[in-house]
């Protein structure tokens, strides 16, 4: 697949997919004979975990991080696992605040709906 076809299937520019394969977020990726990137289905799986740690506020130097643990082999999945239960601690404690703001916010608007309906009578 073209850098084009992963750019729009992902969201991204084709500047930040290049960034992505500089800093090692993504392998090498491969190229056809005229040079240009031919994206793997195995890279297009490591965009997918990359793009959903992105939304989901990991940071880039973390990934790389878990990355570099994963090229190491089996001898570091006590590590990696250790990163992702730390980052769904952060992501817990993100929801939390999220959704505590969520019921003020529908506290507000009740508030204000009442207020109103009984100003329209």
């Amino acid at each position: 697949m073209r850098i084009k076809e992963v750019s729009q299937r992902f969201g991204l520019s084709q500047d930040t997919l290049r960034y992505y394969e500089k800093i090692g977020l993504i392998d090498y990726v491969t190229r056809d004979s005229q040079g240009n990137r031919d994206y793997q289905e195995s890279d297009l799986q490591r965009l997918e975990f990359v793009c959903c740690m992105r939304d989901a506020g990991v940071s880039i130097q973390v990934l790389r991080e878990y990355i570099e643990l994963n090229h190491l082999g089996d001898e570091t999945m006590e590590a990696r696992k250790n990163l992702l239960i730390q980052e769904r601690k952060k992501l817990l404690d993100k929801q939390a605040i999220i959704q505590a703001s969520l019921d003020k916010l529908e506290y507000k608007i009740e508030n204000y709906e009442k207020c109103l309906s009984t100003k329209k009578i």
